[in-house]
């Protein structure tokens, strides 16, 4: 028994105490050399130590036990390192977010709140249009790519541009999580595209209108301000918010704009 290590032993060498030891015995991440079939004893080899390590250091970047197991059980090295480059991806994702959070819970501790909240009658507008049934967790991805697709779509077909982008987003995209949204960029009427873009009406609208120009983590602030003026006025009514995009350069620079959040009034 020479060159197996008590638990004891193996908790001191690796940081990972009785308890944790336990815990990954039960779920089959590292299971003792050798459990004594009288007193339940463990005992570990010297070979486990290094596991040990790559467990502790995995669970201590939140990876799943079930994702430490695919690292454990890795055939080879390019395998491995693929487990283990994808979590740390996840990782960095999270602490992006996390950090525009704390931003823009400064931002919301210094700077005033979105500006002045007006009426305007948008009129019946012919656009060329993406519409799709879209997860709230999707948004970002499904818009970049509906506009993209969009801009390729008016440079080819001749179609003159007559208003800056603008996308609709109906009541259930927010309450379910889940809803048609429909981005569209206004043109002269012309000959029906071909593929998921069409040609259609984006419908007449009253609406309450305010801009943002900020970061899109914190257009939330637009939306709640010209909510809640509207509702002062008892004057909310159905219809989806529509959202414009007033450039500051060229129109087809996707992200360089001015947002402006439309209200749906009564």
């Amino acid at each position: 028994m020479t060159d197996l290590l008590s638990i004891g032993d193996f908790s001191r060498m690796t940081f990972l105490s009785v308890k944790a030891l336990r815990h990954y015995h039960d779920v089959g991440l590292l299971v003792p050399a050798r459990v004594d079939e009288h007193s339940g004893y463990r005992y570990y080899a010297t070979d486990q130590v290094a596991t040990a390590h790559l467990i502790r250091r995995l669970r201590a970047l939140d990876m799943p036990v079930d994702g430490v197991r695919t690292v454990l059980t890795a055939p080879d090295r390019t395998t491995l390192n693929d487990a283990v480059a994808a979590h740390l991806d996840r990782m960095s994702a999270q602490l992006r977010e996390t950090q525009e959070t704390v931003d823009s819970l400064r931002r919301m501790l210094t700077t005033p709140g979105p500006g002045q909240v007006t009426y305007r009658d948008d009129p019946a507008t012919t656009a060329l249009a993406v519409r799709e049934t879209v997860q709230a967790q999707d948004w970002v991805a499904w818009w970049l790519d509906a506009f993209a697709e969009l801009h390729r779509t008016l440079r080819s077909s001749g179609l003159r541009r007559t208003g800056p982008d603008g996308a609709l987003f109906p009541t259930p995209a927010f309450t379910e999580e889940v809803g048609e949204l429909v981005a569209f960029v206004p043109v002269e009427p012309g000959p029906l595209p071909r593929g998921r873009v069409e040609l259609t009406e984006i419908p007449a609208a009253r609406l309450a209108v305010t801009q943002y120009d900020g970061p899109m983590v914190d257009l939330d602030q637009a939306y709640s301000a010209v909510g809640l003026w509207v509702a002062e006025q008892a004057r909310t009514a159905d219809g989806p918010v529509r959202e414009r995009y007033l450039p500051r350069g060229t129109a087809d620079d996707l992200l360089d704009h001015v947002t402006e959040v439309g209200w749906p009034v009564g």
